[in-house]
């Protein structure tokens, strides 16, 4: 089947998405709040304290404190979105989340920027791949990671409509454009960009685009392939991982370590399943290290070249 879906010459950070779509909401609803952690001008949550300043709280550097303010905000009604790093929200403020926010089941959102590898110079310190896999594990929670501007603030405000604990993770570097302004999105439910039958594709986040070029190369060779956004990796659209099973051969494609993230969701499914086999293309189990982002997604075979040369492989 023909894609209707390009990667546009156009690029934006997602954490832009957020910035722009969290403004919009809490207009809309005096019960959204952020809470920033003093790094709003990365997490682009600056105009919302400026055109918003009774909605917003800044708690200093202290994320553990975040979590706490904003489960108490969430019992009084209010929708608190805690705005921070991913490697904080997801890591330093872990135990809070757990104990806080999951565990009384609380309308809590963690908004964070600077997921995956795209903090790049900052240095292994500030690059999240473990951030996804560790909060899928925390019950009652939800897991998106949407991979462009306009998705971003589709899930943005789908997140602002669902009850409970989300955790929303962001792009620092820019990427492409994929979808148009007026596409939907369900939490929960994967995006189909192509239909094919010889080989699965399942990516996203920052790396649907790179997934969605190859596959139009492999197409190029007459290769049938189906490509899937998994934008929710809690709860995982398990049926779309089913779908994916009649192909045989399913390839995995995150900004994030291949142990316990989609590659790792999507190979529970299939294992419990049978009936394909598949390989995980994401950050190897390892740290990362200052460089510059494509270099970092190279050094571990997040490229366009290595989706299509393990195409190849499964396809032998």
């Amino acid at each position: 089947m023909m894609s209707t879906y390009n990667v546009t010459e156009k690029k934006i950070a997602t954490r832009e998405g957020f910035g722009h779509e969290i403004v919009e909401l809490g207009k809309k609803n005096k019960d959204i709040y952020v809470v920033d952690i003093d790094i709003g001008k990365s997490c682009k949550t600056t105009e919302f304290a400026n055109q918003l300043p009774n909605q917003h709280i800044n708690v200093g550097i202290a994320e553990q404190n975040a979590a706490g303010l904003a489960a108490g905000l969430a019992t009084t009604g209010k929708i608190p979105f805690i705005s921070t790093y991913a490697v904080f929200g997801s890591l330093r403020m872990l135990e809070q989340i757990r104990q806080e926010v999951c565990y009384p089941h609380l309308n809590v959102k963690i908004a964070c920027s600077h997921g995956g590898l795209t903090p790049a110079n900052d240095g292994g310190s500030h690059q999240a791949i473990e951030d996804m896999g560790v909060l899928r594990t925390v019950p009652n929670m939800t897991v998106i990671m949407a991979a462009d501007y306009h998705s971003t603030r589709k899930l943005v405000a789908k997140a602002a409509e669902h009850y409970g604990p989300v955790y929303l993770r962001f792009t620092r570097d820019t990427v492409p454009v994929i979808y148009g302004e007026d596409e939907e999105f369900e939490i929960g439910k994967a995006k189909k960009l192509k239909d094919g039958k010889d080989i699965a594709i399942i990516a996203n986040g920052d790396t649907l685009h790179l997934a969605l070029k190859a596959s139009e190369l492999l197409e190029n060779e007459g290769v049938s392939v189906k490509l899937l956004d998994f934008h929710t990796i809690k709860p995982l659209d398990r049926e779309a991982v089913v779908d994916c099973l009649s192909t045989g051969r399913i390839i995995t494609v995150e900004d994030h370590n291949i142990l316990n993230g989609l590659g790792s969701a999507v190979s529970e499914v299939v294992a419990e399943e049978g009936g394909a086999v598949v390989r995980r293309i994401g950050v190897q189990d390892k740290f990362g290290e200052s460089a510059p982002y494509e270099k970092l997604l190279e050094m571990n075979g997040i490229t366009i070249d290595n989706i299509v040369a393990t195409a190849h492989s499964l396809l032998k």
